[in-house]
C-alpha cells in the first residue's frame, strides 16, 4: 500500500512526498484565503467552497488552517470563526446549522505513544464526525476519533476526548455531559434570561415557515 492509501484507511502512515505534495495544493489555496479582504464575504464562500471537500453555504472567517480540505465535508450553513484549525489527516465530517466559536482545533491527526515508534516518523488519522444542530464553543480542542451527536452544545475551553450523546449540554477537560436540552431551553438567551418578546415572535414564524417548506 503507498502512504496515502495507508493514510485514508486510518493506518501507520508517513508523510512522504505524495503525501506532501497534496498538502501543498491545500498551503497554496491556504495562502490566498487566510490574505482575501476580509469583507469581501462573497468571494470568501466561494473560496471555502473551493477549499473544502464538500459544503453548502458555509462561510469560515479568516485565517483557517487545515491540512488538506478535502477530508473536511460540512453540510448546510456551516459558520466557523476566527483562528479555526482542523487537521483532517482523515475524514472530518460536520452535520447541518453547526457553529465553530474561534479558536476551536479539531484533530483527527494523532502520533504513536511509545518513542520509539513515534521517531521512526510514523502517525496516524482517525475520523471526527460532528452531527446536526452543533454548537462549539471558543477554544474548544476535539480529539482525533471523537463523535458528537446532534443538537450538542459544548461549552468554551473544553477539551473533548470521548464520544458525546445527542441532545446534550457538555463542558470541562476532560469533556463530559452536563445536563440535557429540553423543550424548555427553547426560550432560554442567557443564563436565567429568555428571549425578548419581539425576538421571539420572529423566531416562531421563521419556524413556521420553515415547517412549511418541508
Amino acid at each position: 500500500m503507498t502512504n496515502i492509501e495507508r493514510r485514508d484507511a486510518q493506518m501507520a502512515y508517513i508523510s512522504d512526498d505524495q503525501v506532501m505534495a497534496e498538502q501543498q495544493i491545500c498551503k497554496r489555496k491556504l495562502q490566498v484565503f487566510n490574505f482575501m479582504d476580509r469583507a469581501d464575504f462573497d468571494g470568501i464562500r466561494r473560496a471555502v467552497k473551493e477549499l473544502l471537500g464538500k459544503s453548502e453555504k458555509a462561510f469560515i472567517n479568516p485565517p483557517f488552517y487545515c491540512d488538506y480540505g478535502t477530508h473536511i465535508e460540512v453540510g448546510k450553513n456551516f459558520f466557523a470563526n476566527y483562528n479555526c484549525t482542523i487537521l483532517d489527516v482523515a475524514k472530518v465530517r460536520v452535520g447541518d446549522n453547526c457553529l465553530l466559536a474561534p479558536n476551536v482545533s479539531i484533530y483527527t491527526a494523532g502520533h504513536p505513544i511509545h518513542p520509539v515508534s513515534r521517531n521512526s516518523g510514523y502517525e496516524f488519522g482517525k475520523e471526527v464526525v460532528i452531527g446536526d444542530n452543533v454548537w462549539i464553543g471558543g477554544n474548544v480542542v476535539i480529539c482525533p476519533g471523537v463523535h458528537i451527536g446532534d443538537n450538542v452544545v459544548i461549552g468554551a475551553g473544553s477539551v473533548v476526548t470521548k464520544d458525546i450523546p445527542d441532545w446534550t449540554v457538555a463542558a470541562g477537560n476532560p469533556c463530559r455531559v452536563i445536563r440535557k436540552v429540553t423543550e424548555a431551553d427553547q426560550r432560554k438567551l442567557f443564563g436565567s434570561e429568555e428571549i425578548d418578546a419581539e425576538a421571539w415572535e420572529d423566531i416562531e414564524r421563521m419556524e413556521g415557515e420553515s415547517g412549511r417548506e418541508d
